[in-house]
């Protein structure tokens, strides 16, 4: 198995398809502390090591030397990922030769004077615009192919996967706003998928897809490490803030691209106003459901109710397999949670996580206005669920009475007899 050390600076989209990949074959590979870009890649002993000073760089343990992204990323894979027939291999090969030959030009043209990486000129403005057909182009291929498929290549997730993700990566996160893919179904989920599995998310974190494409001139000397606004910034926005004296903006001031792409965020029409309200009030029944016990509670819900103009859902998790650590598993639940924000006046939900590290399930009951599938209502909603399986539960037979009771209570076990550990409510 591969170990050794990986220089890279922060955030970097290609080092990550190396991480990625590490954390699937569990390859020890460590992140170099001490690396300061444009420093450390430029000093005579590194460049002795990897002539050109590029990164990311691989060194192995055993003294071995890797430089290119994908070359780095194919030595720590498993099997698995580097494909398990020849056939698979050389289709792998090829999408990641479709991920350097036709995503990744068309994402660095777009994104990059976004970023302020490459300067804004009558040239570059020409590359910009053609960059946008072009990744329509690439976008477009990959939507057929997955059309009929989960992954790019078999079954599982492969170096295919995590390649061509990471070329996307930039370009989901600035400038693939939601009119621009919406066409693109298939990729979205397949994206989504990907980037909220648990190895994805320990190396990339939460990724928040584009709400308003950045502009060029937005972020001006930005550079490509840039990290995206966090949590603690969001908290304090979302404070009132005290009246204090209106501040000039002076022209050297610049946005991050999250900054850029919230200022811009476009304010949008709650999709449940066009369905009859009913007479379930979601507000009361949360304000029980918080304060009063699930013998109280519960027996409210079922009073209150009003079947013909709310349902209920059972949504299961469809990769259970590739769960892993429990604490990684919730954060897969909270994140699905927080991008479907708006979407909670008119809903409710109980996600429980049933059995433990690497042998568990994520399943729940969801409750929302109207007869059909919620997520289907607004793209902005369209964010995980199709990960999920999806069943539209019969309100008058035992067996849904039976579940809302376990998943409103946070009991029993799962359909293979899985412990209940622990739950999450979305209200």
């Amino acid at each position: 198995m591969a170990a050794g050390t990986l220089y890279t600076y922060p955030e970097n989209f290609r080092a990550a398809k190396a991480l990625i990949a590490a954390q699937y074959s569990k390859a020890d590979v460590k992140v170099a502390s001490n690396f300061v870009f444009g420093e450390t890649n430029k000093s005579p002993e590194f460049q002795k090591k990897f002539p050109g000073g590029k990164v990311p760089a691989f060194e192995g343990n055993d003294g071995k030397l890797l430089q290119d992204s994908n070359a780095i990323a194919y030595y720590v894979s498993n099997n698995q990922l580097k494909g398990q027939n020849e056939f698979d291999k050389a289709q792998i090969l090829q999408w990641i030769g479709f991920a350097e030959g036709e995503v990744l030009p068309a994402g660095c043209a777009w994104v990059f004077p976004i970023l302020g990486i490459i300067k804004n000129s009558p040239s570059s403005q020409e590359a910009f615009q053609r960059a946008k057909n072009d990744m329509k182009t690439a976008l477009t291929i990959l939507n057929s192919h997955l059309l009929t498929r989960t992954y790019l290549v078999g079954e599982r997730i492969t170096l295919a996967d995590i390649v061509v993700a990471c070329n996307l990566l930039n370009p989901y996160k600035y400038v693939l706003d939601p009119e621009y893919r919406t066409p693109f179904t298939n990729v979205n989920r397949w994206f989504l998928t990907l980037v909220n599995q648990p190895q994805f998310k320990a190396v990339l974190g939460d990724v928040a897809l584009c709400g308003k494409a950045a502009q060029v001139g937005a972020q001006a000397g930005a550079g490509e490490g840039k990290k995206k606004k966090d949590e603690k910034k969001q908290e304090k926005k979302e404070k009132p803030k005290k009246e204090q004296p209106k501040k000039e903006k002076e022209p050297e001031e610049e946005l991050d691209a999250a900054d850029a792409a919230l200022a811009l965020e476009p304010k949008s029409k709650d999709p449940f106003e066009s369905l009859p309200k009913g007479t379930f009030n979601f507000d009361d029944f949360k304000r029980c459901y918080s304060n009063e016990d699930e013998s109280k509670s519960i027996p409210y819900f079922w009073e209150k109710f009003d079947p013909e103009n709310n349902s209920i859902w059972y949504g299961e998790y469809k990769y259970s397999e590739e769960l892993s650590k429990v604490f990684m598993s919730c954060n897969l639940i909270t994140g699905m949670f927080q991008r479907l924000d708006k979407m909670r006046k008119q809903a409710f939900a109980s996600v429980c996580l049933f059995g433990e590290d690497n042998n568990s399930t994520i399943s729940g009951i969801w409750i929302w206005r109207g007869q059909e599938l919620a997520f289907t209502l607004s793209p902005d909603w369209q964010i995980d669920y199709e990960v999920y399986d999806w069943k539209k539960l019969d309100p008058k037979s035992e067996e849904t009475k039976k579940l809302v009771q376990q998943y409103l209570s946070w009991s029993g076990t799962d359909k293979d007899g899985r412990k209940f550990n622990q739950g999450k409510i979305f209200k």
